[in-house]
């Protein structure tokens, strides 16, 4: 493998790698807690374990298509979507009230989390639309196409 290759896919790598294997995996093996925490905001049992499962979905399917090249740059507006929806829905900082608290506060603590969802969201943006216009018009003419990211690289 090329150099080059191998630094475009780490990189990518370390974009996926909190969702492909990390969260994934602790949301197979700990599924029943996974379905708990999502019946914070999910109306029944039911709906908390289709969430659990849409999620598994995006974080198997969308790191798989930004590593190969398939689709990536689809896969990473999906991701950067599912970032800023966990954030909302899950990191909502603004709630526990004890965020001026002096010492540690649980609303410290997701606002960190809150801003590390928005920051991925940003990484996966800029896989989607790239640096300049060009790019961004080049997804909006194909966002089902491949940015071929290691056949550049050769």
């Amino acid at each position: 493998m090329e150099p080059s290759i191998a630094v475009e896919l780490a990189v990518r790598y370390l974009l996926v790698m909190l969702f492909f294997p990390f969260s994934a995996l602790d949301k197979i093996l700990n599924f029943r807690g996974a379905v708990g925490q999502a019946r914070e905001i999910a109306p029944s049992e039911g709906v908390a374990t289709l969430l659990i499962l849409a999620g598994l979905f995006v974080e198997i399917v969308m790191p798989l298509g930004i590593l190969t090249g398939t689709a990536d740059r689809l896969a990473a507006l999906v991701m950067a979507g599912y970032c800023m929806v966990t954030a909302l829905l899950w990191k909502q900082f603004w709630k526990p009230g004890d965020f001026w608290q002096a010492g540690d506060s649980k609303a410290r603590g997701l606002f960190w989390d809150f801003l590390k969802n928005f920051s991925l969201a940003g990484g996966f943006l800029l896989l989607t639309i790239g640096t300049d216009a060009g790019s961004a018009a080049a997804f909006l003419a194909d966002p089902f196409g491949s940015s071929h990211p290691y056949s550049r690289l050769q």
